[in-house]
């Protein structure tokens, strides 16, 4: 469809498109109700908002967050596109004068938060509006199996009744195959074109660190990240508050995030993050959902994550612009003894054994020695053939092994020694402690102090053996129960190699040796220019969306900033040709860049580049 790619350039400033955008937009035009699960940063948002303009009528985007309403209709606004938003940051006046313009038919796109439209009066309103078409962003929150679940959007498949002639489109980053069934039969999408684009983010880097001295960790890292935007997220509130002190108290603009702080300062400080102002936001999982910057530099995770689908999608806050971003989880044993004390207090059996095994499956990200990408989509139903990705530190910093062949075979033996003599399965920390010489009730009533096992793997720590168990069963030698005791048997492969003692190569732990060379990863997506001028323009931008009152990625995004300062365009032509340039972007910003640039050049010499 021409029509799709040149609205692309003359409103957005793009010249091609991310991949399966052109197909989701040909199935919303056509009329069909779509399924799109791309990965943050692949563009979702263009998806819906690119055929709005090419349809007539209105559309409705459910969206539920405040924050992300905002930024996206003031980056459509200067972008030239009649769009607004309805939530309750608006006061009565403002409400009133949206919804006449609605009804005027002025607007081609309405943000609106899920519990909005619900309510009674609305039905008028929508029928009235002309809906064109309905999308949904954020769509796993329908789904009680996704990390993100909210009710409110339980009620959405309403809107199928209510316009039955518009078409869905139901958006995601983060779907298991399980969340995408919900997403479908929740919404009652009918016979949608589904769209399943890859969980890669070549541009990111992954990286896991042994929890040692986390303060001392994050400011090694910051020093070698001056002056970057990033995020880093902790596991309570108060964890948030003391680390953004300890930062900003070392010279770091670092600010907290986290629900229990008053309103106004979170909206505070999350707009001094949006504007640059502040470059680190310390936060717990509050924080992240729906914001669009996408200059983040660095996602790190100070505590371990509850599950896989919030880590993927916390690092995926990471470089949306494409360019290199870093995703740094720091690991100790001692935070997952935590997480698991949580999930027992937790009243729900259910509930408790669903939050088990995701704790486990984050457990074997942490400590897995095979490639973490590969890791990551596999867990996403995604295979990666590529022997070695060059962007994770298990690929360019393999750890060491070693012959784990006697600890192997203390492990299996003790957990079919206890099954046989008790008659019960036994679970992960069962074994440790029988292995060290526990002396809990659970150890003298079942006998399991009288086995030959008991307390002959006092040489190593508890959590020590813990790790050594989650390996076999990454080996399989070990096969791990669904239910919610998570116990343990030896599998077929692991009785073979307990009776043929058969050599067994384990992984040390996290934390190379020092002095050891490290590698570094491939610098996907970077864009090399002169980074005087890219700085001199950063200023400019600044300034600029300072005097329209929005961030200022909102101007132009860093990867718009460093073609201008490798290309060094003067004229309107030239301008007009970068990424991210659409005509009124190119209209009110060609003349002071331009102009920034040919005084840069006067006392500057232009750098070439290959």
């Amino acid at each position: 469809m021409p029509a799709l790619l040149a609205t692309l350039k003359q409103t957005f400033g793009y010249d091609q498109f991310r991949p399966l955008q052109r197909e989701i937009m040909a199935a919303a035009l056509a009329g069909r109700d779509v399924f799109a699960l791309l990965p943050t940063g692949g563009g979702k948002s263009l998806c819906f908002q690119l055929p709005a303009l090419l349809k007539p009528g209105l559309t409705l985007v459910v969206s539920p967050l405040i924050a992300l309403m905002k930024d996206q209709v003031d980056a459509l606004t200067v972008a030239g596109v009649k769009a607004t938003f309805l939530n309750s940051s608006l006061s009565a006046d403002e409400t009133r004068a949206r919804l006449a313009g609605l009804h005027r038919g002025e607007y081609k796109l309405l943000y609106v938060a899920p519990e909005r439209l619900l309510l009674d009066h609305w039905e008028e309103n929508l029928r009235a509006w002309h809906i064109a078409l309905v999308a949904i962003d954020e769509a796993h929150c329908i789904s009680e199996w996704g990390h993100d679940f909210r009710p409110e959007y339980r009620q959405l498949a309403r809107l199928r009744e209510l316009l039955p002639d518009a078409p869905l489109m139901a958006l995601t980053a983060t779907a298991t195959e399980r969340v995408r069934a919900d997403i479908v039969s929740g919404l009652a999408l009918r016979e949608p074109a589904k769209f399943i684009a890859s969980f890669n983010r070549p541009n990111l880097t992954y990286r896991v660190k042994a929890k040692e001295k986390p303060l001392q960790q994050i400011l090694d890292f910051l020093a070698r990240h001056p002056d970057e935007s990033g995020i880093i997220y902790c596991s309570s509130r108060a964890g948030t508050e003391l680390l953004a002190e300890s930062l900003s108290a070392r010279g770091h603009a670092a600010k907290p995030y986290h629900a229990g702080l008053d309103s106004a300062i979170r909206s505070a400080n999350q707009e001094e993050f949006l504007r640059d102002e502040t470059k680190i936001i310390c936060a717990t999982i509050a924080f992240g959902m729906g914001i669009n910057k996408p200059n983040v530099r660095f996602v790190i995770h100070h505590d371990l994550p509850k599950n896989v689908e919030g880590y993927y999608q916390e690092t995926g806050r990471a470089g949306r612009d494409g360019l290199p971003a870093e995703c740094v989880l720091l690991y100790s044993t001692g935070d997952a003894a935590k997480q698991q004390h949580f999930i027992d207090e937790k009243p729900d059996e259910q509930e408790r054994a669903v939050a088990r095994r995701q704790l486990l499956r984050m457990l074997h990200y942490a400590e897995c020695t095979v490639c973490r990408r590969t890791d990551l989509l596999e867990y996403f139903s995604e295979q990666w053939t590529a022997e070695n990705c060059g962007a994770c530190d298990n690929c360019l910093e393999p750890r060491e092994t070693y012959d784990g062949t006697v600890s192997a075979q203390k492990f299996l033996s003790c957990v079919f020694r206890a099954r046989r003599a008790s008659g019960y399965s036994v679970g992960m920390n069962s074994v440790a402690e029988i292995l060290t010489g526990g002396a809990s009730e659970k150890i003298k009533t079942r006998g399991y102090d009288r086995l030959s096992t008991y307390g002959i793997g006092k040489d190593l720590h508890r959590s020590e053996w813990l790790a050594i168990g989650r390996e076999l069963i990454r080996l399989k030698l070990l096969d791990q129960s669904q239910d919610q005791y998570a116990t343990l048997t030896v599998s077929d492969a692991g009785m073979t190699a307990l009776k043929n003692r058969a050599p067994v190569r384990l992984t040390r732990p996290l934390a190379p040796p020092p002095g050891a060379p490290k590698r570094r990863a491939a610098q996907t997506g970077a864009i090399e220019c002169d980074e005087e001028l890219f700085n001199l323009l950063r200023t400019l931008r600044r300034q600029l969306a300072d005097t329209r009152g929005v961030p200022a990625y909102i101007i132009f995004g860093d990867v718009t900033l460093r073609q201008l300062a490798r290309f060094y365009p003067l004229t309107a032509e030239e301008f007009g040709r970068l990424s991210g340039v659409g005509e009124k972007k190119l209209a009110e910003f060609c003349a002071p860049f331009t102009a920034a640039i040919r005084q840069y050049l006067d006392t500057h010499p232009r750098v070439n580049f290959k």
